[in-house]
């Protein structure tokens, strides 16, 4: 079996001071990467900060005989964490965009400053670390990167409207990155993970956080940042041991005749094919998707 090793190559990971972040921090250091540990120090809902957190993450790093430096910008701050791996490294070839916050609550009770917050570090700061990334990587004709995305966002969960939509958003712009990023050889993929954290401490039972550890989620991390690697466009659920790959599913649908018209009523009538999902398409790109609609523009 190859040893999956990251020797001379320069690694990001937001959010690194706890959980999933520090568990990918320690580990790309352990296999020879030069990582910058960034975080904030706040708490897991976007409040104060503190070196404390990368300092102790550093520090283990560096008494196991790695490299790593601190980084304790907030991610909406992403040009100066690159800045970082630049200043001490000299080059950039990972971001693992880790970071998050929580604020949780029912729709009629949330805030506008509650969605504000948890856009600006999941969707805004995922954005701003990787677009200082994305030339040195384009340049180099190298890169990888990871969005933590999560089951909230693929099927939505009560009380995080806010959470559900950044979380999606992260796996939008990782597709798109996927495609404008393949000529250069940077690719990029979403895992959508379950692990005991700050995060998840507030709506799991406290033993099955216990059980679910960050561990778990970081071989499949590494896995998919290995230089030998070709997955891009992913999108990826892990926890608990498991991982599986997902993908999305449509029905056959209905192509109407277009020299007839529409109505509603003709919909109604051909519902149950419209959803029915006994024989289903799995478009992959847009492209696909498209072809079946633009195809129809022939039916009359």
């Amino acid at each position: 079996m190859t040893s999956v090793r990251f020797d001379e190559r320069v690694v990001i990971v937001t959010g690194a001071g706890n959980g999933l972040g520090k568990s990918h921090a320690l580990e790309f250091a352990r296999r020879g990467a030069k990582v910058v540990v960034n975080d904030l120090g706040g708490s897991a809902f976007g409040d104060g900060a503190s070196k404390n957190a990368a300092d102790q993450v550093v520090d283990e790093i560096v008494a196991a005989g790695g490299e790593a430096v601190a980084n304790y910008d907030s991610v909406t701050d992403g040009d100066r964490i690159v800045q970082t791996a630049l200043d001490n490294f000299g080059r950039i070839d990972v971001v693992i965009n880790n970071a998050g916050i929580l604020r949780d609550k029912s729709f009629a009770k949330m805030t506008e400053d509650d969605w504000d917050l948890v856009y600006q570090v999941h969707v805004k700061g995922a954005f701003k670390v990787s677009h200082a990334a994305w030339p040195h990587m384009r340049e180099a004709e190298y890169g990888r990167l990871i969005f933590t995305a999560s089951a909230a966002g693929i099927y939505g969960n009560f009380g995080q409207a806010n959470y559900s939509m950044a979380k999606l958003g992260l796996h939008g712009l990782s597709q798109t990155l996927a495609l404008e990023g393949r000529k250069s050889n940077i690719l990029v993929n979403t895992i959508a993970p379950i692990a005991g954290s700050r995060l998840t401490e507030t709506i799991l039972p406290p033993a099955l956080v216990e059980q679910l550890k960050p561990e778990f989620i970081t071989p499949l991390v590494v896995k998919l940042c290995d230089e030998n690697s070709q997955e891009t466009g992913g999108l990826y659920e892990v926890g608990a041991g498991w991982m599986g790959k997902l993908r999305w599913e449509r029905s056959k649908g209905v192509g109407f005749n277009l020299g007839n018209g529409i109505s509603a009523e003709d919909v109604n009538e051909q519902w149950a094919a419209i959803t029915g999902f006994d024989d289903a398409d799995h478009p992959a790109n847009g492209q696909e998707a498209m072809m079946a609609m633009m195809q129809n523009l022939q039916n009359r």
